[in-house]
């Protein structure tokens, strides 16, 4: 069985009993998360989120990147959204690379180098803060004035804001 059929087979047993509102893509709480996409940053269980409250945004590293950036347009301008949350996490896999090492991995590898910024980082509260003025100088982005940014420490469960 794959991992493919595991989590089909657990979506049929699961059946209808996640609670929230489904009715809306508009989300209640009127906040978009953006998150790393490592499987111990669990969103919904961390902030006690039902289905329906918030928008979940993820890539690797939690990084506000182009795409996040169009996402959070989209959330912001079509969805209604007005606070952003950025929580990156300790013991990231992105602080394990290097831009150029990463890349010319990739390189090797395929004989293309890739024209998109690997994001890789040393101190996870530096990327947070990197990732908050991203936000908050988007021309895009109609709320950039509620935008916090948090670490999760995935050993012990604990936020820390960064200012």
């Amino acid at each position: 069985m794959t991992a493919i059929d595991v989590l089909l087979k657990r979506n049929l047993e699961l059946g209808d009993a996640v609670p929230g509102d489904r009715r809306s893509p508009r989300p209640s709480l009127r906040v978009a998360v953006l998150t790393c996409m490592d499987a111990r940053v669990r969103v919904f269980e961390i902030f006690g989120l039902v289905q329906g409250e918030s928008h979940v945004l993820r890539n690797a590293g939690g990084v506000v990147t182009d795409d996040m950036i169009r996402s959070l347009a989209l959330s912001q301008r079509k969805l209604g959204t007005r606070e952003v949350m950025i929580v990156q996490h300790t013991d990231c896999g992105l602080s394990l690379v290097t831009e150029d090492d990463f890349k010319d991995e990739l390189e090797a590898d395929t004989g293309l180098r890739p024209t998109w910024s690997v994001e890789a980082f040393r101190e996870v509260s530096d990327s947070v803060r990197r990732s908050m003025q991203r936000v908050k100088r988007s021309d895009f982005l109609l709320h950039t004035d509620a935008v916090r940014g948090f670490v999760y420490d995935v050993k012990g469960g604990a936020l820390t804001e960064i200012e």
